[in-house]
């Protein structure tokens, strides 16, 4: 058996060279595996139905605050930037203040038998939530923003 064994392995340097073209075409052979991943793609093709559902589900996108976060970064301080986890930070404080301001805008609203949250609903809440010069800052903006608005 051993002698047999050692035949093969007599074989195998002729081999050798054919493993070493193979390494040589190994981005030949990378191909074939993207060639693989093109059909499943195409596979979902046939399936349009499933692969389109799955992207709509992918489309849903999630809406943040970063970009205006940023903006109003550079307004205030241009050669500062922020790293990725001071923006979720950033992020999830914005939409924290959001949720406090129209639950007490709610609350106004009902309290007030109104069905619908003005811009002088979001002002009072604003007053109530945000404390002293912030408030006062905040309704500054807002009054502005909305002034702007309706000239507009």
């Amino acid at each position: 058996k051993k002698p047999a064994e050692k035949k093969p392995a007599a074989e195998k340097p002729d081999e050798e060279p054919k493993a070493e073209k193979k390494a040589e075409k190994a981005p030949a052979g990378k191909k074939p595996k993207a060639e693989k991943r093109l059909p499943s793609k195409e596979g979902g093709g046939d399936k349009s139905g499933v692969g389109k559902a799955k992207k709509k589900k992918k489309a849903k996108s999630v809406e943040t605050y970063k970009i205006y976060i940023f903006k109003v970064l550079k307004q205030v301080h241009p050669d500062i930037g922020i790293s990725s986890k001071a923006m979720g930070i950033m992020n999830s404080f914005i939409n924290d203040i959001f949720e406090k301001l129209a639950q007490e805008a709610s609350r106004l609203a009902r309290y007030n038998k109104k069905p619908t949250i003005t811009s002088r609903e979001i002002q009072t809440s604003v007053r109530l939530v945000l404390p002293g010069e912030l408030a006062k800052h905040a309704v500054s903006e807002g009054t502005k923003a909305v002034t702007k608005f309706t000239s507009s």
